[in-house]
C-alpha cells in the first residue's frame, strides 16, 4: 500500500484502532461488520478457518499481533475493492474531511447537482417541509448525538463540505429536537435536512415550523442505515 491515498490512511486507522484497543476483538468485529463482510468471507480471503476469526473477535484467542492485524486489514480492504470499493471511498471522504467515522458516516460531493426529489425517492423519505431548493450538490451523513456533543461550531460548518447546497442526513434521532435547535445557531443553514430512523408522526412538534422559518427542506426516513448508505453511494 504505497502513497498516502484514502486506502492507506484507512488501513492505518483500522490497524491502529485494533492494536490500541482495550478489546481488540470487539474492534475487529466493529470494522468487519461496518464493511458488511462475514467471518466466513474474511477467513476465506485469508485462507484460514472462520473459527480463527470468531476466536479473535470473542477474545478466546490471544490478541492478534501486528502481523496478524496487517493481514486482517488487508483482507477487509481487498474484499471491499472487489465489491467496487464503496466503503474505501466512503471512509476516505470522511477521513480527508478531518472527521472520525463514528461522527460522520459519509460526505460526498456530486459531479452535477441532482433533484432533491430524486434523493427523497431513493431514500423513501417523507417530506415534512418543502424548503426553498429543488436541487442539491452533495450529502453528509452524521450521527446526531456524536455531532452535537463532540463538534465545535467550526467543525459543524465543515459538515457542509464544498457547499451548503446539500443534504445533511442525521442518524440516531429520536424526535429531532436537538437537530432543530442546533441548526438554529448555524448561519447559513443547509438547504436540506433528512432525519433518519423515525416516522413523521414521531417527529418533534416544532421541527417543521423551524425548518419553514429557516428555509430548509425537512424530511424523515426509516430505511436501514446500511441500506441508506448503499443507496447514497449509488448517486455517484
Amino acid at each position: 500500500m504505497s502513497g498516502r491515498g484514502p486506502k492507506r490512511e484507512l488501513a492505518e486507522k483500522i490497524a491502529g484502532e485494533i492494536t490500541l484497543s482495550d478489546d481488540p476483538g470487539a474492534t475487529l468485529r466493529k470494522w468487519r461488520t461496518d464493511f458488511d463482510i462475514s467471518q466466513t468471507d474474511l477467513a476465506s480471503e485469508l485462507d484460514i478457518s472462520s473459527s480463527v476469526i470468531s476466536d479473535y473477535e470473542s477474545g478466546r484467542r490471544e490478541s492478534p499481533g501486528i502481523g496478524v492485524v496487517r493481514r486482517l486489514v488487508r483482507g477487509l480492504l481487498a474484499i471491499d475493492e472487489r465489491r467496487g470499493g464503496d466503503r474505501i471511498r466512503q471512509y476516505g471522504r470522511v477521513l480527508s474531511a478531518g472527521f472520525d467515522s463514528d461522527v460522520v458516516y459519509d460526505l460526498q460531493e456530486y459531479a452535477t447537482s441532482i433533484p432533491l426529489a430524486r434523493l427523497h425517492d431513493d431514500l423513501e423519505a417523507t417530506v415534512v417541509s418543502p424548503g426553498n431548493t429543488d436541487h442539491i450538490s452533495g450529502h453528509t451523513v452524521i450521527d446526531s448525538i456524536e455531532a452535537i456533543t463532540r463538534l465545535s461550531s467550526e467543525e459543524f460548518f465543515r459538515l457542509y463540505g464544498q457547499s451548503t447546497n446539500r443534504v445533511l442526513v442525521f442518524t440516531n434521532v429520536t424526535r429531532g429536537e436537538g437537530v432543530g435547535i442546533a441548526l438554529r445557531v448555524l448561519n447559513p443553514t443547509p438547504n436540506a435536512v433528512i432525519l433518519h430512523g423515525l416516522e413523521e408522526d414521531e417527529l418533534w412538534d416544532h421541527a417543521a415550523e423551524l425548518a419553514r422559518i429557516d428555509g430548509y427542506s425537512l424530511a424523515v426516513t426509516n430505511v436501514g442505515l446500511d441500506e441508506m448508505l448503499e443507496r447514497l453511494a449509488g448517486l455517484e
